[in-house]
C-alpha cells in the first residue's frame, strides 16, 4: 500500500522497469544503497570486519510518477484478481478485450473499462481529463490510448500512454 506523502500521492515501490508515462518517462527501477546497520537481529552490535559496507533496497518513489505507475498497475490488473487479498474492486476489466476483434463496440467497451478503473483510483480526480485513442499507432490487435487525469490533490494533470493488446 501507498505511504503518505506531502502531495498525498502516496510512495510506493518502483515496480515497473519500463513505465511509458509522459510524467514518469525517466522512471528507474532501480536500487538504493545504504549504509548496512550495525546492530544485529539479537540487538548485539556487529563489530566484525566482514561486515558488508553498504546494502541495498528497493527503489521507491512518490509523487507524479508514483501516480502514473498506480494507474497503470490498476489498467493492467484484471479486476478481482486481488479480492483474496481483500481488494475484489482493484484492477480494470482490460483484459476482457484480449483475444476479442478490434472494432468501434471494443473500443468504446475500453474506454469505459478505463474510465470505471479512473473512477474506482483514490488519489485522483474520478473524472478523466481526456482519453485519446491513438489509432495510428495501434496495430491490428491493439488499442493505444493516452489517459489524462488530474491528482486529487491539485496539480497538473498527469498523462499516461498505453497500449492494449486484444
Amino acid at each position: 500500500m501507498a505511504a503518505p506523502s506531502p502531495d498525498g500521492s502516496g510512495t510506493d515501490l518502483r515496480v515497473l522497469p519500463f513505465l511509458v508515462a509522459h510524467d514518469a518517462g525517466d522512471a528507474d527501477v532501480g536500487r538504493t544503497a545504504r549504509v548496512a546497520p550495525a546492530v544485529r537481529p539479537d540487538g548485539t552490535l556487529d563489530r566484525s570486519p566482514n561486515r558488508p559496507a553498504e546494502v541495498y533496497d528497493l527503489g521507491t518513489f512518490g509523487g507524479r510518477d508514483n501516480l502514473a505507475q498506480a494507474l497503470i498497475l490498476r489498467l493492467l490488473t484484471p479486476v478481482g484478481s486481488l479480492a483474496e487479498l481483500g481488494h475484489a474492486g482493484y484492477g480494470s476489466r482490460l483484459h476482457e478485450l484480449v483475444g476479442q476483434p478490434k472494432d468501434t463496440a471494443r473500443r468504446n467497451l475500453c474506454r469505459a473499462f478505463v474510465l470505471a478503473a479512473v473512477a474506482a483510483e483514490p488519489r485522483v480526480d474520478p473524472t478523466a481529463v481526456a482519453l485519446d485513442f491513438d489509432r495510428a499507432a495501434e496495430g491490428l490487435d491493439s488499442f493505444v490510448f493516452t489517459l489524462q487525469v488530474r491528482p486529487a490533490a491539485a496539480g497538473d494533470p498527469v498523462a499516461l500512454t498505453l497500449e492494449v493488446g486484444t
